[in-house]
């Protein structure tokens, strides 16, 4: 592991999701107790997207910005918010120079798949068809996510290519939960690394599927067809239960004729990055940043 990382381990939480109301509430504690980024230069306001029911975005936009993500918090389906998400979505607006939308979607288990995706559908479908009015072209509209929210970011690229929906210009997707089956090898043998490990992963599919049979929607891993999606940048942490179903959804999309930009990074873990001390966890962001800004030009 990362020498600058490992000096924290013993200071990450350990989230019991067994009592998932509990864990939300210890999320959003430690997001407010962490340093606020810098948001000078960004217009941030506060929206509703009218769909049933209605879902809460925020909106970061940079001066000067032409294209557009949106971005999908993490927190297994059942924590986080906008107010969490606040650093990721400031820096990545900042550093990409696109409009970034912080999409409030529903939470498991009281709202279990589809309820999530159904949010962030509406919310893609929503910018494309008001593109000028935020100010971006909308052929540039991409969304991207850490974590579950990367799942529900590779699952709405899927279903808009499906439904023949909303055009996505690319999907950004950073240590994404994409696989329920946890069959591979990292899944089989990261059981205790921090923040994720197999009990957290285990629990936080439960909630998010309830009693439904996981769908391609719900583990974009199972999908069988996966030509047509837009391309992708599939960041993964060596040592990240999820690290082997990201790298293995980048070759099957790389075999299906979808662009795909992979980066493994050694030494990091799963959400090692909110560590901003660390050097490795600034070249992260600073990647994430550059690969949009790229995605989004002429």
């Amino acid at each position: 592991m990362d020498p600058e990382l490992e000096a924290f381990v013993p200071l990450m939480p350990r989230l019991d999701l067994r009592d998932p109301v509990a864990a939300r509430k210890e999320y959003a504690e430690r997001a407010a107790g962490a340093p606020p980024p810098d948001t000078e230069g960004l217009e941030i306001t506060d929206r509703t997207v009218p769909a049933d029911p209605s879902v809460p975005v925020r909106i970061y936009r940079p001066a000067g910005a032409e294209g557009l993500v949106v971005w999908l918090h993490g927190g297994s389906w059942i924590m986080g918010d906008p107010d969490t998400d606040r650093p990721w979505s400031a820096r990545l607006a900042a550093a990409s120079g696109a409009v970034v939308v912080s999409v409030g979607y529903r939470h498991a288990p009281e709202h279990p798949f589809p309820a999530a995706l159904d949010d962030v559908y509406a919310v893609v479908d929503w910018a494309a068809a008001h593109a000028a009015e935020l100010g971006v072209d909308p052929g540039r509209i991409a969304v991207g996510g850490h974590s579950a929210g990367g799942n529900l970011a590779a699952a709405v690229a899927l279903l808009a290519r499906d439904r023949q929906g909303p055009s996505i210009r690319f999907q950004l997707l950073n240590e994404a939960s994409l696989d329920d089956r946890q069959e591979t090898w990292s899944a089989r043998n990261f059981t205790d690394t921090p923040w994720a490990h197999r009990e957290l992963i285990t629990r936080s599919w439960e909630h998010y599927l309830g009693s439904a049979p996981a769908s391609p929607y719900a583990a974009p891993a199972r999908a069988t067809e996966l030509s047509g999606l837009p391309p992708a940048y599939i960041a993964t942490a060596e040592f990240d239960p999820n690290r082997d179903e990201g790298i293995a959804y980048a070759l099957r999309l790389l075999e299906s004729g979808v662009p795909v930009e992979l980066r493994q990074w050694p030494g990091t873990f799963h959400g090692s990055q909110a560590i901003l001390s660390a050097e490795v966890s600034r070249r992260q962001i600073a990647a994430l940043a550059d690969v949009l800004r790229r995605a989004l030009a002429d």
